[in-house]
C-alpha cells in the first residue's frame, strides 16, 4: 500500500473509529488495514492510534496528524475532481441519509428524474431520525429536519423551511368538536410524537401574537416513527402535528383537516449537511443542487 493510500486509510479508521468498517469502505482485509497502519507508525516513529477491544481513538499525536492528513486528502480530491472526467461527468457511489417520510414521500417519487439526468451516479439511501455523524456512519450526506446538532462540525445548506399543520380526522372531530381557540384545546387528545433521540414525546407548539406557545395534550398512543404516527391520527386517535408534506394527500383528499389554522406551528428548515474535510464531490454537488431545486417547489406539490 503507497503513502497516500495508507494516509486515506489512518482517515477513515479515525472517522469511523473502526478498522474493519474502514477496511470495508476501502475493500481491503482487516489484516491488510492492521499491517498498513502499523507500517505508516513505524515509518513516523509516533503511535496514531490507541486500540481497545470496543473502539479506536486518535492518540494526541494522531489526532494532528489527522487534521494535516484531512486537508491533504482534501486538496488531491479537488485537484483530481478539476482534471478527471469525473469533474465532468458524476460518476459513483452517493451515499445519503434522511428521515422516513421525507424519503417515502419526497425523495422517492423525485428520484427518477435525479437517476436519468445523473445515470453514472448509484445513489444509496438510508432512513433514520436521529442525528447522526456523516464521518462514523459513512454516508456523504444528510438531509435533516428541525434544529442542527451544534456539536458536531458539519457543513449545513439550508434546502427549505417547512410550514407544519395540526390536523385531526373527520371522524375525531365530528366525535370531539373542532377547537376554535388554544383555549378550547381542554380536554382534547393527542398522539405523542416520540423523538428518536431522547424517547420523550415533543410538545405540541403553536403561534399566538408572534410568540410560541406550548402545551402537553393527554395521549393514550405514543409513536416514533412518522408513519405511523399520521396512521394513528386518521384512525381517529387525536390531534398531530406534522409537516405540511407529510399529510398533504390526506388533507387534500378531506381525510384529515387542518386544525387551528390561524395558530400553525413554527416553521421547521430543512437542512442538507455534510462535512467540511470531505471536498464536494461532483456527485455530491449534483445531489445537492438537484435537492436544492426539487424542495424550492411549493409545500403541497412536495409529497409525489
Amino acid at each position: 500500500m503507497d503513502r497516500f493510500e495508507a494516509i486515506r486509510l489512518f482517515t477513515r479508521i479515525v472517522e469511523l473509529g473502526s478498522f474493519s468498517r474502514a477496511a470495508e469502505q476501502l475493500g481491503i482485509t482487516r489484516a491488510g488495514a492492521t499491517q498498513a497502519i502499523q507500517q505508516l507508525e513505524a515509518r513516523l516513529g509516533v503511535r496514531l492510534l490507541a486500540r481497545t477491544t470496543r473502539q479506536v481513538t486518535p492518540t494526541p499525536d494522531g489526532s494532528d496528524y489527522y487534521q494535516r492528513c484531512s486537508a491533504i486528502l482534501a486538496d488531491l480530491d479537488d485537484a483530481e475532481a478539476v482534471f478527471s472526467q469525473a469533474s465532468r461527468t458524476p460518476r459513483g457511489r452517493l451515499r445519503v441519509d434522511l428521515p422516513g417520510s421525507l424519503c417515502r414521500l419526497v425523495l422517492m417519487p423525485a428520484l427518477p428524474d435525479f437517476c436519468r439526468r445523473y445515470p453514472e451516479i448509484r445513489i444509496e439511501l438510508s432512513v433514520s431520525d436521529r442525528q447522526i455523524d456523516p464521518l462514523r456512519e459513512g454516508v456523504d450526506c444528510v438531509l435533516r429536519i428541525g434544529a442542527l446538532d451544534d456539536d458536531l462540525p458539519l457543513v449545513a445548506r439550508r434546502l427549505a423551511t417547512l410550514p407544519l399543520v395540526t390536523c385531526a380526522s373527520r371522524s375525531y372531530l365530528e366525535r370531539c368538536s373542532r377547537p376554535q381557540s388554544l383555549a378550547q384545546l381542554q380536554g382534547h387528545h393527542a398522539v405523542d410524537n416520540l423523538s428518536a433521540t431522547t424517547g420523550k414525546a415533543f410538545a405540541f407548539e403553536f403561534m399566538l401574537a408572534g410568540q410560541v406557545e406550548r402545551l402537553h395534550l393527554p395521549a393514550s398512543v405514543a409513536v416514533n416513527d412518522g408513519g405511523g404516527y399520521v396512521a394513528a391520527c386518521c384512525a381517529g386517535l387525536g390531534l398531530i402535528q406534522v409537516p405540511l408534506f407529510h399529510v398533504a394527500r390526506q388533507l387534500a383528499s378531506g381525510e384529515l383537516e387542518e386544525v387551528l389554522p390561524a395558530h400553525r406551528p413554527p416553521a421547521m428548515p430543512l437542512h442538507l449537511l455534510y462535512a467540511p474535510n470531505r471536498q464536494a464531490t461532483a456527485r455530491l454537488r449534483a445531489f445537492i443542487d438537484w435537492a436544492g431545486e426539487l424542495f424550492a417547489r411549493a409545500p403541497e406539490q412536495l409529497a409525489g
